[in-house]
């Protein structure tokens, strides 16, 4: 049935709603998370940006907005008390200069932050700590999400990785 609406299709999220690309056995094993798969992959498959002594910084494969990304510690460790002091030192530096990077290149408004402890607080992988930091603008928010269960990204991922490592500092 044809009506006035036309519509923007995103085949790409049916793989994470319907969970048709999670391991046999699981995120718990690390053979199978993807962050702990990720700092060994291809730079065009991982879509790591940078890489620290204990944590690295990903672009986020189903991002909320572009240059949605997380910070994870190279540990396969869920809960965030398990960080010792180190990681959780150098993951602070690496969300703030996440934060910088992604001004730098986007002129973000404001950021979301934060870490979902557990499938219970809406963890996709609740196995592997993971530290969202999502960049806002004013005026983000719009009907698709809302009305459209769409998000329009308007940037490849691979593009977005490119430009937030190019900008992202040595040390």
């Amino acid at each position: 049935m044809r009506d006035e609406l036309e519509r923007l299709w995103t085949p790409h999220r049916m793989a994470y709603i319907s969970g048709d690309d999670r391991p046999d056995r699981g995120y718990d094993d690390p053979a199978g998370c993807p962050f702990c798969v990720a700092p060994h992959s291809a730079a065009d498959d991982s879509l790591v940006i940078a890489s620290g002594e204990r944590v690295f910084a990903v672009l986020n494969r189903y991002p909320y907005n572009p240059g949605h990304l997380m910070i994870c510690p190279y540990r396969h460790v869920a809960d965030y008390p398990e960080l010792d002091e180190p990681e959780t030192v150098e993951l602070a530096v690496f969300t703030q200069r996440a934060m910088r990077v992604i001004r730098q290149v986007s002129g973000a408004h404001g950021f979301n932050l934060g870490m979902n402890q557990g499938a219970v607080a809406g963890a996709g992988i609740a196995a592997h700590l993971h530290q969202h930091v999502v960049p806002r603008w004013g005026g983000d928010t719009n009907f698709m999400p809302v009305i459209g269960a769409t998000k329009v990204l308007p940037q490849l991922l691979t593009d977005t990785r490119d430009l937030l490592a190019k900008a992202w500092p040595a040390n």
